[in-house]
């Protein structure tokens, strides 16, 4: 067999971790997808997206989960190359290796008069779509120039799906957006998307126009036919006027109502609708004892089961001021969806602190027995040395790729979605 398809050994990746669990709806299970990397390059934004047995895109009796994962050049700032793929048929206990897809690799660009740019997708998110069958895959464009993220440029929410039998990911394409400026750079990376019962697609974004000083962040309607994600219309409109305003935005459903969390310079912020289009305005998160959550400057997602809702994250004040942006250790609390606040005694250390950050992560729903929350070591060290991974390594980190399963305690199994 060869090394592209190769099962990762059990003597790479560790044997599963059992966590005491401070919530009694779950226990943790923590294992090591892949690990290792050159001092190079490393591997960024592992999202999984779970295709369910018994269906045509997966005929067996178990999951097949196939996570997607970037190489990142530790030289430089967000320089992302093609999107590579690991799958595993056993629920984790076994990965392939890591595999590039061609259909990502960057690509020629032109615009605004420059000929010699370069443009990919990152941020990449893979979630089944149970009305059409189909694995949907979203993120956004990104432009280099001279393998530097171009200062000003276009964006553009991509997508591309993917086809179980040939393993790979249909072409990328955009989600064609209303002619307004805004909407030049507008972009669903790093977003967590909600797939209403009638097939509709609510997909976060934010955007804003090229001159503008502040994102702002929208829930979009789309129709997805299984081939092409097509744009309806689109909800309120949310910023602050603090720094880059609001971005990285992540949508969930609990019960009845419709719960966005967003990435800000200074704090994260929480809003709730009950349509999923017409949103409060947004609110701080905080603890419920008024506190500041200490999330800043990095993305929150959501956790969902039965009528509880979680939020993922990282923090201020865990003994990780050598952390950059504090993004590890990755913590699980519960949400008091009332009054949109983090339940401090509910807190879970869900993946351990080694150095590196964890701030970037996805959250798929595999099975009502089982939530994953998986993420990498990102091997960037605090600035000005942010090329040199040596304070990590000492920490103990290796790029690991963790997968954090949270396995609902029975009786307690998720509705059906």
């Amino acid at each position: 067999m060869s090394f592209r398809l190769a099962l990762v050994t059990a003597a790479l990746c560790a044997s599963p971790l059992f966590v005491d669990a401070a919530d009694p709806l779950y226990d943790i299970e923590l294992s090591v997808a892949t690990r290792g990397f050159d001092k190079e390059f490393c591997w960024v934004h592992a999202r999984a997206g779970a295709i369910p047995p018994n269906t045509k895109a997966n005929a067996s009796d178990t999951q097949l989960v196939v996570m997607t994962l970037q190489k990142l050049q530790l030289s430089g700032s967000d320089v992302f190359y093609a999107l590579n793929e690991m799958r595993t048929s056993d629920l984790g206990k076994t990965w392939t290796a890591p595999e590039a897809h061609d259909s990502f690799a960057r690509v020629p660009f032109s615009w605004n008069g420059k000929d010699d740019l370069e443009i990919t997708v990152c941020d990449f998110w893979p979630k089944w779509h149970a009305k059409t069958g189909k694995l949907l895959g979203t993120g956004h464009t990104v432009v280099y120039e001279n393998n530097a993220v171009m200062k000003t440029r276009p964006r553009g929410s991509a997508y591309a799906v993917y086809e179980p039998e040939s393993h790979s990911w249909s072409p990328w394409k955009t989600i064609a957006m209303p002619d307004d400026p805004k909407f030049v750079n507008c972009g669903s990376g790093c977003v967590q998307r909600v797939d209403l019962e009638n097939g509709e697609v609510l997909l976060p974004v934010y955007f804003k126009a090229l001159d503008a000083p502040h994102y702002a962040v929208t829930v979009l309607r789309c129709q997805f036919d299984g081939e092409e994600l097509r744009y309806v219309d689109h909800g309120s409109e949310l910023s602050v006027p603090i720094k880059r305003g609001l971005y990285e935005p992540s949508l969930a459903q609990s019960g009845d109502r419709f719960f966005l969390t967003m990435r800000n310079d200074d704090h994260g912020y929480v809003s709730v609708s009950e349509d999923g289009q017409t949103f409060s305005e947004p609110k701080r998160w905080t603890f419920d004892d008024g506190e500041d959550l200490g999330n800043y400057n990095t993305q929150q997602h959501w956790v969902t089961h039965q009528d509880a809702l979680f939020l993922v994250y990282t923090r201020r004040g865990a003994d990780n001021d050598h952390v950059f942006r504090h993004r590890a250790p990755l913590f699980i609390a519960r949400v008091d969806p009332e009054k949109l606040h983090v339940i401090r005694d509910s807190e879970q250390v869900l993946v351990p602190e080694y150095g590196a950050r964890l701030g970037n992560f996805g959250v798929t729903e595999v099975s009502d027995e089982e939530t994953w929350v998986t993420v990498t070591e990102w091997m960037q060290a605090p600035a000005p040395n942010h090329h040199d991974p040596t304070p990590l390594i000492e920490r103990g980190a290796d790029n690991r790729v963790w997968v954090a399963k949270l396995k609902w305690r029975a009786g307690l199994r998720s509705r059906p979605r």
